[in-house]
């Protein structure tokens, strides 16, 4: 039998709406946010800002949020981790694939380096085409769109869809989006993006040209010379997008977990020893 439903007023309160607004953050996290900022300027760590901050600066949706994200390269990962436990903050990896995080009362800072399932990582032209912008008073960068939109292509989990931020960013960003960078980020997970499209064609069905007829055709191309020419050897993908609703087919139906796979195949985890390899070099 289903459980008792909420009742629409607690429903309302406890999913957030998009908006312009701005909302107040408490001051010991923008301390925080301000503080890490600072320091990774001060030490010339290479970073960019992503997150809700990066959402903002390319739609105007304010979100509040109660993490910075930061992507990093690898190594340059493990530089940041080494200079912000030197100015005090609480540090740990809580995952070499792609994520460490600095704690400071109670909020904390993500130092991203990839995507969870180690298909995407972070490189130094990401670094190179950020964005200029202020956050928290500190002269920083956010990450340009087309990164924005490969960083959010695979959260498409049934707790945390992403896809509504990546429908927004290509509506906001008409004009400037640079498609073959986005081709590139992609690879071969191309059909990722062809979904996103789908799903933006969808929500703003008056605007469908903000993706040039070039792409649509390239993409729905790709697709249907796959559907003609099928292989029936390919690997299985669901793990790829969400380990926990597609586990029942590796542990019950005997298919390959391919999540497993790739993260094992991963080049740059994340490590505490680089900057004394650098020092020693």
């Amino acid at each position: 039998m289903p459980g008792p439903r909420k009742s629409p007023e607690l429903a309302k309160e406890d999913l957030p709406r998009t908006s312009s607004f701005p909302s107040a953050d408490p001051p010991e996290q923008v301390a925080l946010f301000r503080d890490v900022l600072r320091v990774l300027e001060d030490c010339r760590v290479p970073y960019v800002v992503s997150g809700a901050f990066a959402l903002r600066h390319h739609t105007g949706i304010c979100r509040a949020t109660k993490d910075l994200d930061l992507f990093l390269t690898a190594d340059n990962c493990s530089l940041a981790l080494d200079c912000l436990n030197e100015a005090g903050f609480e540090c740990e990896i809580s995952d070499p694939i792609w994520l460490a995080k600095a704690h400071r009362d109670g909020y904390f800072v993500d130092l991203i380096s990839g995507m969870s399932n180690g298909l995407i990582s972070v490189e130094d032209s990401w670094i190179a085409r950020s964005h200029p912008a202020v956050v928290y008073g500190v002269e920083t960068r956010v990450l340009a769109a087309e990164e924005l939109v490969a960083s959010k292509l695979f959260v498409a989990r049934r707790e945390r869809f992403d896809g509504a931020d990546v429908a927004h960013i290509l509506f906001g960003t008409y004009g400037a989006f640079d498609w073959q960078r986005e081709l590139d980020l992609i690879g071969e997970h191309w059909e990722m993006l062809l979904w996103a499209l789908v799903l933006f064609r969808y929500v703003y069905p008056g605007q469908s040209h903000y993706v040039p007829v070039q792409i649509w055709q390239e993409l729905l191309g790709r697709f249907e010379h796959q559907l003609q020419h099928r292989d029936p050897r390919a690997d299985f993908r669901g793990t790829l997008i969400d380990d926990n609703m597609f586990a029942i087919d590796v542990n019950e139906w005997g298919l390959t977990d391919l999540l497993e796979q790739r993260r094992k195949c991963c080049q740059s985890p994340i490590r505490t020893d680089v900057a004394a390899e650098k020092e020693s070099a």
